[in-house]
């Protein structure tokens, strides 16, 4: 069921491709919305793990999944978590559950980390879910590339705002080596 509001999954087709080639990927989604298509493609699968921060779906969209308690079925028991955050997240209360995010992607032991990277997370998106500024996609983006993972860099969401692009050029320079 197509809920979401891009066609095709690129995050999930990029850790399909890496899997397919003998890669072990992590995907971390950072989207404000959960990447319920993520989810769904990944549940039952040990393969790939996927991990999304977003917003806490009691009291925004996607509504009906994107809970803690979503943790994969069969196989996939343990190799999906999700960290609901409430509307209204600031850097302050982002920076340590994207450690507790990369602290599970660590376990993993991934050989590569898809990153579905979105931008509507920031002060200044019109879906006004969370509060990042724009320290904080630089802070996100070391936080990320501390790790040493090799990176693939998948965009996301974003809606216009005149901070998009000036947030976009910070946290790819964070992610730069």
């Amino acid at each position: 069921m197509a809920a979401g509001f891009c066609y095709l999954n690129n995050a999930a087709l990029a850790a399909q491709v890496l899997v397919a080639a003998g890669a072990r990927p992590a995907i971390l989604d950072i989207d404000v919305h959960h990447g319920n298509g993520t989810e769904a493609i990944f549940y039952d699968r040990a393969d790939v793990l996927t991990v999304s921060l977003h917003c806490d779906p009691a009291r925004f969209y996607p509504f009906f999944w994107g809970y803690a308690d979503a943790v994969g079925v069969g196989a996939g028991v343990g190799y999906n978590l999700n960290i609901p955050l409430a509307r209204g997240t600031d850097d302050e209360a982002y920076l340590p559950a994207l450690a507790h995010a990369l602290d599970r992607v660590a376990a993993f032991q991934p050989s590569v980390l898809v990153l579905a990277l979105g931008l509507d997370t920031a002060t200044e998106d019109p879906f006004q879910g969370m509060r990042i500024t724009q320290a904080g996609f630089e802070r996100i983006g070391r936080a990320i590339r501390a790790r040493g993972w090799p990176l693939v860099v998948v965009q996301e969401g974003g809606y216009p705002s005149p901070a998009l692009a000036g947030n976009l050029a910070t946290i790819l320079s964070a992610l730069s080596p």
